[in-house]
C-alpha cells in the first residue's frame, strides 16, 4: 500500500503534463465551452427545468458546450438516465 500514493502522483503528473502539452487554443476552447455550458445549466435550473448538475453532466457540458447541454437535457427528460 505504500506504492499507491506514488502511483496516483505519477498518474496526476502525467495528466498535468499531457494537458500542458496541448495547444493553448484547445485549452481555451475547452474552458470557454465549460463556462458557457455551466452558465446555461445554471440559468435553466433557475427557471425550474430541473437538470441535475453533477460530475457527469459537468463533464459532458464541459467537453461539448451547448450541444452538451442539449444531450444532457435529452438524457434527463426523454431517457431518464442522468
Amino acid at each position: 500500500m505504500q506504492f499507491l500514493p506514488f502511483i496516483i502522483g505519477v498518474i496526476v503528473l502525467f495528466i498535468i503534463l499531457k494537458i500542458l502539452s496541448m495547444p493553448m487554443k484547445l485549452i481555451i476552447k475547452f474552458l470557454v465551452n465549460a463556462l458557457i455550458g455551466g452558465v446555461v445549466l445554471y440559468v435553466l435550473n433557475l427557471f425550474g427545468v430541473g437538470i441535475v448538475i453533477n460530475w457527469i453532466t459537468a463533464l459532458i457540458v464541459g467537453f461539448l458546450g451547448i450541444p452538451g447541454v442539449i444531450i444532457v437535457a435529452i438524457l434527463q427528460f426523454v431517457l431518464h438516465v442522468i
